[in-house]
């Protein structure tokens, strides 16, 4: 038999050139180009150079310096990385697993790095790190060593003080900080056996498997709700309450609003106003006027509350905002950005109160087709609140009050949408799950919030009001240089996830476009709509979101995919979201002709609020996977029907009808056969029998054990796992 060739480099013929287009990709050994980012790179526009570009590359591709991936994709040859990788280190976000092992990613490389247990050093979930790079081997992923921990992720750490003898430790409660901290029995500063409490990391001695740190605040006995949700609150590194000096300087804050003030804003006291809002919200932030004008377009007025009136910057109020960057609402709670004067009685626009606003006010027709806007500073007074039960039941044919000027606004929102959707906006489907519970916090009922029209409602108006508002400060008009903004930017997807869930898709007998934008937002649709309240729906939408890029803040727009915005922004909620306040200063600051501000100083602000927003949805995460636990906790042995959301190695994951409550079937406990994974077809099959388990397949369970500390629910097949009514 002939022996196989090594694809190592051949001799290309070298020049100038083609010498640059390899030092591009070697000094990059772990990223991948096409031919466009390649010329992009080198500062080549014009058609010929491209093409000399492409042709360059198939060159080095020939020769086995560059290795064509797939679909005009490049990557540097790993072969002749040996000896390269013996001095390569990169930095990068350590994704810490419960195993001990690790993932490093980095935007030095296209893929994470793998750590193994043993090669982690002193690094923790979250810490920025520098990993040395071990050199390739064939058929492996990237693996390398952690040698420095750069910055620290998070300085605290919540979890169960344990005391023996002489010795006390904290039980972390996130599963991925993988050692326990040793608390010196001085350091307990009060704290008992079993209570949770926070600790800090004081120091980490290099020879020593755990490190050492203090008690700094107790927080209570395990299971009681409010200590469960403190506990939630501080593993994220949220404050349990506000500053003294914050709410001193609120307390200050006059309620009742100065003749001058009201003088020197549009008065929209005398149109017809209202607000809807979920039923138990405190904080209305936006409201919604109409009236009909004299050419027989309508006027529709989005009115915001005008935060930056109250909030000053360097304020104490607007230091902590900052800092907080979001409000976080949890299953029980809300924990307001602002402290509550002003969240929820001075900046909320109340029902029958003069109310101080920033508005977005357009003029349109029946199509929804605008014909002129204004933006300014306004004070209104709203005549009706309402929840979205009501708006909805009135859509749906019920009377009410002002029913006339809600269906007016329902059909302008709807033309909106589709006109939306026309241009290749994607709707994301999701689901949430809420909670009814009694009055120590316990859940006693669980159901699922829909969204309906009334929703889409002010959904569509708001999507309106911060489109516009980013395209009026954002749009080029001649030679003007842009003005620094806050934008909220969501970037292409990545072409080879896309590609990857394509193919999942395939497997699972379903298709999508990624010939056009629009072609592809339209497919991503109809799959929406194709696997609404099949078992697997959860686990596909699930993938689709990480498929696309995520949204965040920033000051270079890149436009919004997912909604096919060229321009937008955060302006609808500044009480709740500090870059709407960021976004009001702006606004009115360069309405009144003033200079641009510092880009850097604001995009560190946009990384910062990426950032908090991210801490803030693990939290309502994680307080949601804890009561979901805590529904289950005394329904021990009950049978539930539920669908199979995901499938692996150790078992099959089954989604919960209803609560959506997500458990594993542990393989171990499936003993009528030896059931093995075909990670193919996603499923698990007898090996004796034959019988399968594939994604989306409705299962009976019985719930065998709950871990409220970890939030994880195990789960046996009741009888057969056949579900009766499925039979």
């Amino acid at each position: 038999m002939a022996k196989k060739k090594n694809p190592r480099a051949k001799a290309v013929k070298h020049d100038p050139f083609i010498n640059t287009v390899e030092a591009l990709f070697s000094s990059n050994p772990f990223k991948s180009f096409n031919f466009r980012q390649v010329a992009k790179m080198l500062g080549v526009t014009d058609k010929v150079s491209r093409e000399m570009v492409k042709t360059l590359l198939e060159k080095l591709a020939a020769g086995n310096v560059i290795l064509e991936l797939n679909r005009g994709k490049y990557k540097y040859n790993p072969e002749l990385l040996a000896d390269k990788l013996l001095h390569t280190s990169v930095t990068g976000i350590v994704d810490m697993k419960q195993t001990g092992k690790a993932y490093v990613s980095t935007p030095d490389l296209d893929e994470d790095v793998f750590i193994s247990a043993n090669n982690t050093g002193h690094a923790l979930h979250g810490d920025k790190v520098k990993v040395h790079l071990f050199p390739m081997r064939k058929g492996r992923k990237t693996e390398g060593q952690i040698v420095e921990v750069i910055q620290r992720g998070r300085s605290q750490f919540v979890g169960t003080v344990q005391i023996s003898g002489k010795f006390a430790f904290l039980v972390p409660d996130d599963v991925a900080m993988p050692v326990d901290i040793f608390i010196p029995r001085e350091s307990l500063n009060k704290a008992g056996h079993g209570q949770k409490a926070i600790a800090r990391i004081t120091e980490w001695p290099e020879r020593s498997k755990n490190p050492f740190g203090e008690i700094i605040q107790v927080l209570g006995k395990p299971g009681d709700n409010n200590v469960e949700m403190n506990s939630i609150l501080a593993s994220f590194e949220f404050p349990l309450q506000f500053k003294p000096e914050t709410l001193k300087e609120a307390e200050k804050i006059p309620v009742e609003i100065s003749p001058a003030e009201i003088a020197a804003r549009k008065d929209f006291r005398n149109i017809w106003t209202c607000t809807i809002d979920p039923p138990d919200a405190k904080d209305f932030d936006d409201a919604l006027s109409l009236r009909k004008l004299e050419n027989g377009e309508w006027e529709v007025g989005v009115h915001i509350a005008d935060v930056s009136h109250y909030v000053k910057p360097n304020t104490a109020i607007d230091r902590e905002g900052y800092e907080r960057g979001t409000s976080i609402y949890l299953v029980d709670r809300t924990i307001p950005m602002l402290p509550e004067k002003l969240s929820n009685m001075v900046c909320s626009l109340r029902p029958r109160e003069d109310k101080l606003c920033f508005s977005a006010v357009f003029n349109m027709d029946e199509k929804g087709n605008i014909s002129r806007e204004w933006f300014g500073k306004t004070i209104i007074n709203s005549d009706r609140r309402y929840n979205y039960e009501e708006v909805q039941a009135m859509i749906e044919g019920a009377d009410g009050d002002f029913k006339k000027e809600l269906l007016i606004l329902n059909n302008l929102a709807i033309r909106l949408r589709e006109e939306r959707f026309k241009k290749g906006s994607i709707a994301f489907h999701t689901q949430e799950v809420k909670f009814v519970l009694d009055e120590t916090g316990k859940p006693i009922d669980t159901y699922i919030k829909e969204q309906k029209e009334a929703n889409m409602l002010i959904e569509d108006f708001m999507l309106l009001a911060n489109r516009r508002v980013a395209e009026r400060i954002g749009r080029k008009t001649g030679d003007s240089k842009p003005k620094t903004f806050v934008y909220r930017i969501h970037d292409e997807p990545n072409p080879e996830k896309l590609q990857r869930f394509a193919e999942f898709l395939t497997k699972l007998g379903y298709k999508i476009n990624l010939g056009t934008r629009k072609g592809l937002a339209s497919s991503f649709n109809h799959l929406f709509d194709q696997i609404a309240g099949k078992g697997e729906e959860n686990m596909i939408e699930s993938i689709a979101i990480r498929t696309m890029s995520k949204a965040e803040y920033s000051t270079v727009n890149l436009g919004h995919y997912g909604l096919a915005f060229q321009y937008y922004t955060h302006f609808t909620s500044p009480i709740r979201r500090y870059p709407d306040l960021m976004v009001h200063r702006l606004l009115e600051r360069y309405l009144a002709g003033k200079p641009s501000v510092n880009k850097d100083e604001y995009e560190e602000y946009c990384v910062h609020s990426s950032e908090m927003e991210r801490k803030a949805v693990e939290a309502e995460r994680a307080s949601v996977k804890y009561k979901q636990a805590e529904f289950l906790m005394d329904k021990i042995g009950h049978a539930f029907n539920g669908l199979i959301s995901g499938v692996s190695k150790y078992g099959i994951y089954v989604e919960l009808e209803g609560s959506k409550c997500e458990g594993m079937v542990s393989l171990k406990y499936m003993d009528d056969d030896f059931y093995y994974l075909d990670d193919e077809n996603y499923r698990v099959i007898g090996q004796h029998h034959g019988r399968e388990f594939k994604l989306g397949d409705p299962v009976r369970i019985r719930v065998k054990r709950v871990d409220l500390q970890k939030k994880q629910m195990d789960f046996v097949l009741d009888s057969n796992g056949v579900d009766p009514k499925r039979r």
